[in-house]
């Protein structure tokens, strides 16, 4: 009978995540080398996670498996592996409401990492099984050959201008987005909005990278729920492309560790490295991401 024998060695391994003591760095970087590997399922492009991961092995020289795609089929492997008994992964990253999916489902782990202490309070969960390792900004993106920033209302509120009919595209799975809304102005307020938006017929597309694409190429002029950094992107490469903080909802996006990872050590060292100002966060912010460390200016 293997499986209790795997899940005692689990346990014990485990002991690391809440380690405190004045040696824990030493003792976190000796037993993660001996694991050897980290196993990282993420929702990062790879244009991210990549470079992230290759800037983690070439410090410690611990190998990063890495496994990308969307944040929906993260979540759906996590879980069946999880009911199947297969302890496969160790760091789990994607957007922060299927971060609290995974920990509704209990397949997440509480750990300590002094990083916390330098991320904004609110950003936290109470439960802890996940943290904050970026923050991702619903903006206005548009195209600056067809827009004028100048041009763009004040409020979010002020696209519901029949002027602007015509011209407008939203992402089509960011429900986090619209219910921040409905809340900030009131159920009356902002259920009238949308209402009004809806007859707008604004361009519905999946996939927020390709929202960002299509502004920059001018088949969408306007979108209210771009992402910052996939504007940042296209705008450093010297696209036609901006965007404007307006009635701007911040997301965190999260990094937890699984609750039967087979290399715990190394699953914590990664999620040091990926919170600390001085490794992980300071590449988020030179990608463009932005970063949720209070150290690193953004």
């Amino acid at each position: 009978m293997p499986a209790p024998t795997v899940a005692q060695g689990l346990s014990k391994s485990a002991d690391i995540l809440h380690y405190q003591g004045p040696d824990r760095e030493k003792r976190l970087v000796e037993q993660a080398k001996k694991e050897g590997v980290v196993s990282y399922y993420t929702s990062l492009a790879p244009t991210e996670s990549q470079p992230l991961a290759e800037a983690f092995e070439k410090k410690y020289g611990v190998k990063v498996e890495l496994w990308r795609s969307q944040s929906e089929r993260i979540v759906q492997r996590v879980v069946s592996e999880a009911k199947a008994g297969r302890h496969a992964v160790d760091v789990i990253a994607t957007n922060g409401p299927e971060m609290e999916a995974l920990a509704r489902e209990q397949v997440l782990t509480t750990y300590f990492t002094p990083h916390a202490a330098d991320l904004p309070a609110a950003s936290i969960p109470r439960h802890r099984l996940w943290m904050p390792d970026r923050l991702q900004f619903f903006v206005v993106g548009y195209n600056t050959n067809l827009v004028k920033r100048e041009d763009l209302p004040k409020s979010i509120r002020g696209f519901a201008d029949p002027k602007w009919k015509g011209k407008l595209g939203i992402e089509a799975g960011d429900a986090e987005w619209m219910a921040t809304l409905i809340k900030k102005w009131g159920e009356p307020e902002g259920t009238a909005f949308f209402r009004k938006l809806s007859e707008m017929r604004p361009e519905v597309r999946k996939g927020h990278p390709l929202l960002a694409q299509l502004i920059a190429a001018g088949e969408i002029p306007v979108c209210l729920t771009a992402y910052s950094a996939n504007v940042e992107t296209l705008k450093r490469k010297g696209a036609p492309i901006d965007y404007a903080p307006i009635d701007a909802v911040a997301r965190a996006q999260g990094l937890g560790i699984a609750k039967t990872a087979p290399h715990p050590a190394a699953a914590l060292l990664f999620a040091d490295f990926v919170l600390s100002a001085e490794d992980g966060q300071r590449l988020y912010e030179s990608m463009g991401r932005p970063p949720v460390n209070r150290k690193v200016k953004s």
